[in-house]
């Protein structure tokens, strides 16, 4: 369930929305932390959850912080949770219940903040969101035993003692973001399960039935692969310089 041995672009044809979520906090990550001085300080600014501007009518500060993060650890842990526990989670659900879930979490765990926190507190993160993950597998482990294998169980308990462990003793974690992360994941689980056949093992499927069997041509596709994924990074890359120019040059 757990246990990702796809090929990169299997996993890129399986998994679409987590593809697409991951690029996307890289993309920040690069864009206000290494590329500050190309607008990337305008758009942190801008995209930070601060308590009293939304208070004061900045409503899409509820939503941008979960695409924004404190750094490259930050960035690559909370990419890494999402990776490993989010596939089973799209497959379950399908691609657009799937996003609906994770953004939907990550906002209710920022209003808990706005409506709980410091009145003057800025957050950053997709922490509430992944901890919205692990609310709906708490859920299952409990109430929908027919969709998750003991040992999975045994997994997820374990992962979420260390992280709630974590939130406490570590400084400068959003310890209601977290907490509510889990809760509202918890709490939309009976929903977005709901109607969900039990028995449902077909989530642990995730090899990459394009590897199995014999075929002659193998090693030349997997170089095909190679190129043209370091063709795409290059592209990315180059798109990405041509952005932040563009950026600069016309809009700062």
């Amino acid at each position: 369930m757990f246990i990702r041995n796809e090929t990169f672009g299997g996993f890129i044809r399986s998994y679409k929305v987590i593809t697409v979520l991951v690029a996307i906090n890289i993309f920040f990550y690069i864009w206000t932390d290494l590329f500050p001085f190309l607008g990337g300080e305008e758009i942190r600014m801008l995209g930070v959850g601060q308590n009293i501007a939304i208070a004061m009518g900045e409503y899409w500060r509820l939503v941008t912080p979960i695409f924004l993060h404190g750094g490259l650890m930050h960035m690559a842990f909370n990419s890494f949770a999402l990776i490993l526990f989010g596939p089973a989670l799209e497959i379950m659900f399908g691609r657009s219940r799937f996003l609906t879930f994770y953004l939907a979490t990550g906002i209710l765990a920022n209003i808990a903040y706005l409506y709980l926190g410091n009145p003057y507190g800025v957050h950053l993160g997709a922490s509430g969101a992944i901890y919205g993950l692990f609310g709906v597998y708490l859920y299952m482990v409990f109430y929908r035993k027919d969709l998750i294998d003991k040992a999975n169980s045994q997994l997820i308990l374990t992962v979420l003692v260390i992280g709630v462990v974590m939130t406490f003793i570590n400084p400068g974690i959003n310890i209601l973001a977290h907490i509510f992360g889990l809760i509202s994941g918890a709490a939309l689980g009976p929903i977005f399960l709901m109607n969900l056949p039990s028995r449902n093992r077909s989530f642990q499927n995730v090899h990459d039935n394009s590897n199995v069997g014999f075929d002659p041509n193998r090693w030349a596709n997997r170089e095909n692969r190679k190129k043209k994924i370091i063709i795409m990074a290059v592209l990315g890359i180059a798109g990405m310089i041509l952005f932040f120019y563009l950026v600069s040059t016309f809009l700062l």
